[in-house]
């Protein structure tokens, strides 16, 4: 006779429940959120300092401090935003002890009291739709690596792991204005150079 228990799929655990258990000491649940988010966390600390050493440095201490302090996670923001600002902080401050390679390239801030409403909703985007070749993302990467820290940063947060402009400003501790302008500024740049690259070496 089947066993129609057996078939029974137990419910998926959710995140938020593996955050309890992992509050309360539970080791399979902290091993869990660390499958869950070991590669989100390695390439963004490889996209930040395109050095895979230094992302592995940042994916260890990332986890070590989420391993350390997950009961001081209150749920005000997402667990993701609450790792992701772990991570950035952390390859931040490693960006910090390194000679700048790139300080010739400069991207001022614009204030923002004086942006208006119009130019916001004027801002280009980028169209990842072009960078299907591995070379051309080889350059794009390189361009990335030229950005700013500041601009770097929300860039690779917004557009390159896709998250929203709340979350960004949330995880950079920035306003979502600041956010926007930041990330208006880095695509006008990798826009700008990516064009220039297209025309000379007809990449796409």
């Amino acid at each position: 006779m089947l066993n129609y228990s057996a078939l029974e799929t137990k419910p998926q655990t959710t995140e938020e429940e593996l955050v309890a258990r992992a509050q309360k000491g539970d080791r399979q649940a902290l091993s869990q959120l660390v499958i869950d988010y070991r590669s989100r966390i390695y390439h963004l600390g490889l996209r930040l300092t395109g050095n895979e050493q230094d992302a592995e440095d940042i994916l260890q201490e990332a986890f070590l401090i989420m391993v350390k302090k997950i009961h001081q996670f209150k749920g005000n923001s997402s667990f993701y935003t609450w790792l992701y600002r772990i991570a950035v902080n952390i390859g931040l401050r490693k960006l910090k002890s390194k000679p700048n390679k790139y300080q010739h390239v400069s991207i001022d801030d614009p204030d923002i009291e004086y942006i208006s409403s119009t130019e916001t909703a004027e801002w280009p985007t980028f169209d990842f739709n072009q960078v299907s070749k591995k070379h051309f993302r080889k350059k794009l990467d390189q361009l990335v690596e030229k950005l700013p820290d500041i601009y770097r940063t929300v860039f690779i947060l917004r557009d390159l792991h896709e998250l929203s402009t709340e979350d960004t400003s949330k995880i950079l501790q920035i306003t979502p204005s600041n956010t926007k302008i930041r990330l208006m500024r880095a695509r006008n740049f990798l826009k700008e150079e990516l064009e220039k690259l297209v025309d000379k070496e007809g990449l796409i």
